[in-house]
C-alpha cells in the first residue's frame, strides 16, 4: 500500500488523547490516526448504505 506523508497540526488536548490511545492500543500514533480514520470511513459508508435515494 502506498502511503503519503503530511504535516498535521493538532490542539494539545487532541495530541495528548492520541498519545494515550496509541499506547493503550499498542500502536504508533500514526497507526492510531489511520485506525480512527478508517473507523470513521466505515461508519460513514454504513450510514450511506442505509439511506434510500
Amino acid at each position: 500500500m502506498k502511503t503519503t506523508q503530511f504535516k498535521l497540526n493538532l490542539p494539545d488536548d487532541v495530541k495528548l488523547w492520541l498519545e494515550e490511545e496509541a499506547v493503550r492500543n499498542l500502536r504508533s500514533q500514526g497507526s492510531q490516526v489511520v485506525s480512527c480514520l478508517r473507523a470513521a470511513m466505515s461508519r460513514q459508508a454504513t450510514a450511506h448504505d442505509g439511506v434510500e435515494e
